[in-house]
């Protein structure tokens, strides 16, 4: 009984470490100006001055933590976590992207991305204010997987048929995963603003 005891309250100080450890990056110092010139040009080269960069700098901390040299066990790579046949594809369209390991072109990639994602979402007529979180959500789960949520939803027979359009509404039926990751991204906003 006694090494039960011990063993549980083990494993509760490493959960304990693990959760910890995952909101790691909602801290005051990753907002540095580390790379916010490729943030910034980036942003307003393929979202135009009126969306905050910061957004992207907050998911590229989300995604891991700013380190160039991340690498995710499903080889997502560099700040922004891109998947190499993604930039491949991307590369494809913009010849002139570099290496996907390079913080300036692995940044371009992902705001380009984002970009494509945005523009699918206006297709899909997600208003203005909504039309960001399906595209973080997408850039994390995917498009197709945002669609089966939406989908979902729209089976609801008690559900208005405009609920698909709000992200609140769409997220019960995304992955916990891309959940915690757009809560993420504006925890980090959030942090960036008390710091300001």
């Amino acid at each position: 009984m006694f090494f039960r005891l011990i063993l549980l309250f083990v494993l509760l100080c490493f959960s304990c470490m693990a959760v910890a450890a995952s909101h790691k990056h909602v801290k005051h110092k990753y907002w540095t100006k580390k790379y916010d010139r490729h943030f910034k040009k980036n942003s307003k080269h393929y979202f135009g001055p009126n969306v905050d960069w910061h957004l992207f700098k907050a998911q590229g901390i989300a995604e891991s933590g700013l380190n160039s040299k991340a690498k995710s066990k499903v080889g997502a790579k560099g700040i922004m976590q891109i998947m190499p046949a993604t930039y491949t594809e991307i590369k494809s369209k913009q010849r002139h992207f570099g290496n996907i390991e390079e913080p300036r072109w692995n940044i371009a990639a992902a705001i380009y991305y984002n970009r494509q994602l945005y523009k699918r979402w206006k297709k899909k007529e997600i208003p203005v204010d909504e039309r960001m979180n399906f595209t973080f959500a997408s850039y994390n789960a995917g498009f197709n997987r945002v669609l089966k949520a939406r989908k979902k939803l729209r089976a609801k027979k008690n559900e208005h048929p405009d609920a698909v359009k709000n992200w609140d509404k769409v997220s019960a039926h995304t992955p916990r995963e891309t959940r915690n990751y757009i809560r993420r991204i504006y925890l980090l906003m959030q942090t960036r603003a008390k710091a300001n």
